[in-house]
């Protein structure tokens, strides 16, 4: 991570070079020595919040959500950070990793709270049902300096009766980092998770979704 890194409002040059190589080798040592004192730790996003209120007007007709489905770096255990304005970079913290892949746990995190709602079912039971589909595209803790980080969390969610698509939406969630590090991270996007779910939640209220005949 130790390629330039340019900032809105500035020219780019040899010093701004400087302090993002400053920068990026600083936060890659704080990885690498926290994964080495505190040995191989696992987390995962812990007991979900309570859902928003005004996340469900009432209850859904059976549905049917798919395992989410994420590119390569989401499906496995790896915590991913990345430096804010260096987009084609991350990095992963030394012996800090989740207990299951983010794609894993955000299914397992929608199934639950849209149980609270719907009879919810995976893709390969028989029954005819609204599906809902979700793209991860990021799940990562994102610094914006070397203390400020948030966690965040955005994909594409499809919902689909039989072969026709009803309704799509991209959603987004950040939720601010309470330290620089793996835990700090986890903390975020634990939050963010919560918060993703929270806002498909509302957007599948606000869709007509008609029962299975």
């Amino acid at each position: 991570m130790s390629r330039s890194t340019s900032y809105p409002g500035r020219r780019p040059g040899k010093a701004p070079m400087v302090c993002a190589a400053l920068f990026a080798a600083t936060l890659l040592a704080a990885c690498a020595g926290q994964g080495a004192a505190l040995g191989d730790v696992r987390y995962d996003l812990g007991p979900p919040a309570p859902a928003s209120a005004a996340s469900m007007a009432g209850p859904l007709p059976p549905l049917k959500v798919l395992e989410v489905n994420a590119p390569p770096p989401l499906d496995n255990d790896s915590i991913l950070y990345r430096l804010s304005g260096n987009e084609q970079r991350t990095g992963q913290y030394a012996n800090s990793r989740w207990t299951m892949s983010p794609a894993r746990m955000l299914t397992l995190r929608l199934r639950a709270a849209l149980g609270a709602h719907a009879t919810v079912l995976s893709g390969i039971d028989a029954v005819q049902a609204p599906m809902l589909k979700i793209e991860l595209d990021q799940f990562e803790q994102v610094f914006d300096s070397q203390t400020a980080s948030s966690g965040v969390v955005s994909g594409r969610a499809t919902l689909m009766q039989g072969a026709k698509v009803i309704a799509q939406h991209v959603f987004v969630a950040h939720a601010p980092a309470g330290s620089p590090d793996a835990a700090g991270g986890v903390r975020a996007l634990a939050a963010a998770s919560d918060d993703f779910v929270n806002q498909v939640s509302a957007w599948l209220a606000t869709q007509q979704l008609a029962a299975a005949p």
